[in-house]
């Protein structure tokens, strides 16, 4: 059994979601009855494809997962989770303005586990320069999150 990551974490826009929720989309969200998330004015919200894949792979596997997001758009993420059925994956979170450092901080305090422990997935090289310098595996998300870049991180965690 190869070396596993005590926690995942994910940044949310253009990570889980092909969009910044402050800015592309409006909340407040609603689902339909077929399960068809919009916006207030009635645009389709939608996940990367392969992103219920991905959590439910870490799941099985029993590794906890985070999310950390920039956003000041902090009750739109969250109910963006809520409505797409993420909070059943994802224990703790970290979604505010401000700096992926201070993220990682309090995920580490939270959780109890050492950052040298943490694989993180985020579409900007920005946050992958800022959050590698504290000892975080961190693997860029150019096109969004999928089983190819999970695996990827998992390979790229086990050789740290």
């Amino acid at each position: 059994m190869c070396k596993r990551p005590s926690l995942v974490v994910f940044d949310l826009d253009y990570t889980l979601w092909p969009f910044w929720v402050n800015t592309h989309v409006d909340p407040p969200f609603q689902k339909s009855s077929n399960g068809a998330i919009r916006d207030r004015n009635g645009q389709p919200v939608n996940l990367y494809p392969e992103v219920p894949s991905v959590l439910e792979t870490l799941h099985a596997e029993g590794i906890p997962m985070a999310a950390a997001s920039q956003t000041d758009e902090v009750y739109g993420a969250n109910q963006l989770l809520e409505l797409f059925g993420l909070n059943c994956y994802i224990r703790y979170k970290e979604i505010y303005p401000g700096s992926k450092v201070t993220h990682f901080q309090r995920l580490s305090q939270q959780s109890g586990i050492p950052l040298s422990q943490m694989l993180f997935f985020d579409d900007e090289s920005r946050n992958i320069c800022d959050v590698s310098k504290l000892g975080v595996t961190c693997i860029l998300v150019p096109n969004g999150m999928n089983l190819s870049l999970l695996n990827q991180g998992l390979e790229a965690f086990a050789r740290s």
